[in-house]
């Protein structure tokens, strides 16, 4: 493989084997990995099977977090976010994604090119990178129309309108661009979550809603079909390229859907509970005693390769604590995550290195540029399950990075990516900025 060609998910010609994925049974017990069936979430609205006796899950809700899982480095206070600060740069993230909607209604597009461009098989692939993107910027506007009622201007409302159409037209068509490229399962991760935010833009509107939910198990079910043979979900296929994908289960992909089939399970819709069930186990495996994670479970064998390390999982952790926290493990306690809160604000540094780079993972500990805004989301997300009184200095540290990296034309990114990178960085940073203020609802 050329290595200025390298994809996406591939840590580069010095990791050796690492670039070849396969089908891997089994768990790292030997070094300690946290492993147990899934169990069921107190309030969740979608849940997986319940399990009898006193099995693997009933053991693990009667322990605690590892030690390691709760120490960690801790920042220096951050300065008191101003809301007004906040609300300029959510205003013009907002002019960002005005100005720059397609004429049919998405965001993104194949256009701009580098040297350095990932594998994307065309048209397969950008398909699925333009309905990720519209999803997200989508799902912003739409967060922004009901956390800031204020800046839902009438332009703002025909932005949404006219991303809602496309997401209506095009996302059901979103399928794997080849047997060994399956970007799709972003598409259908925050196409879900869009239409989580679409259905309940309009409550009056009932053959709406019942579209929205049709839409919603369409995907949940396409997901199902694109989960890997071990559980949860990858994005290459380069062993075997079969019918089920036979890529390794990748951990923050599998974080990104978990989260994506709560936020529909809110809406009562139902996800079958063994999908749940496999990708929660898979996340567990590729779980380090201090709760760092795995790349992927292909890489389980060395848990202390770079990528694998506390650093390295800065972005992933974030994202992996909120999707098991969200479908009940109780290790992930509200210690844990501000634990790794802080590991988070204290090490962002790491996570900064890698943005904006043009080859991914060439940073230190294999950091990839897209894991910035990605990671900072999710952290966002996992504020939001703090109990309030213990919120306001992780919502002023997330507030002081997005504040500070914001472009001048507004938007915000961190890898280059076609003409996709801005519209969904923006995305990310403004559904971040939307949970930084007191307001926030838990």
């Amino acid at each position: 493989m050329n290595p200025r060609r390298w994809p996406a998910g591939f840590l580069g010609s010095w990791v050796g084997e690492v670039g070849l994925v396969g089908l891997f049974l089994g768990c790292l017990a030997g070094a300690g990995m946290c492993w147990a069936e899934p169990v069921r979430p107190p309030n969740g609205a979608s849940q997986p099977a319940s399990l009898g006796g006193r099995g693997p899950a009933l053991a693990l809700q009667e322990q605690k977090p590892p030690p390691l899982a709760l120490q960690g480095p801790k920042p220096p206070p951050a300065p008191k976010a101003d809301p007004a600060d906040i609300d300029r740069a959510i205003q013009r993230g907002i002019n960002y994604l005005l100005a720059h909607q397609n004429p049919d209604g998405s965001w993104g597009s194949p256009r701009r090119t580098k040297d350095l461009n990932i594998y994307a098989p065309p048209p397969g692939a950008h398909h699925a990178f333009q309905t990720g993107t519209t999803a997200l910027a989508l799902s912003a506007l739409l967060e922004v129309a009901a956390r800031k009622p204020a800046l839902a201007t009438p332009e703002v409302r025909r932005a949404v309108e006219r991303g809602e159409d496309w997401i209506f037209v095009h996302l059901p068509t979103l399928r794997r661009a080849t047997p060994d490229a399956i970007y799709n399962v972003w598409g259908h991760a925050y196409g879900l979550q869009a239409l989580a935010h679409m259905y309940i833009r309009k409550p009056t509107d009932q053959a709406r809603q019942q579209e929205i939910l049709r839409l919603i198990r369409q995907q949940i079910e396409l997901l199902q079909r694109y989960e890997t043979v071990d559980g949860g979900w990858c994005y290459y296929d380069f062993e075997l390229g079969t019918q089920k994908p036979a890529g390794s289960s990748i951990s923050f992909v599998s974080a990104t859907v978990l989260t994506a089939f709560h936020d529909v399970g809110q809406l009562g819709v139902e996800v079958p509970p063994n999908l749940v069930d496999r990708a929660v186990a898979s996340l567990r495996r590729q779980r380090k005693p201090d709760f760092s994670y795995l790349y992927g479970e292909y890489l389980r064998w060395r848990p202390m390769h770079p990528v694998n390390r506390p650093a390295g999982s800065l972005g992933r952790s974030q994202a992996c604590n909120l999707a098991l926290r969200l479908w009940g493990d109780p290790l992930v306690t509200d210690q844990v995550l501000q634990t790794w809160l802080d590991r988070l604000f204290a090490r962002d540094g790491w996570l900064d290195l890698g943005r904006k780079r043009p080859v991914p993972h060439e940073s230190f500990f294999a950091i990839a540029g897209y894991f910035f805004y990605y990671g900072h989301y999710y952290a966002a997300r996992c504020i939001e399950l703090l109990p309030p009184e213990n919120r306001s200095p992780y919502q002023d540290h997330l507030a002081a990075v997005l504040l500070g990296l914001q472009e001048a034309d507004g938007s915000w990114w961190d890898y280059p990516l076609y003409d996709y990178h801005q519209a969904y960085g923006t995305g990310f940073a403004l559904m971040s900025l939307l949970r930084c203020t007191s307001a926030s609802s838990r």
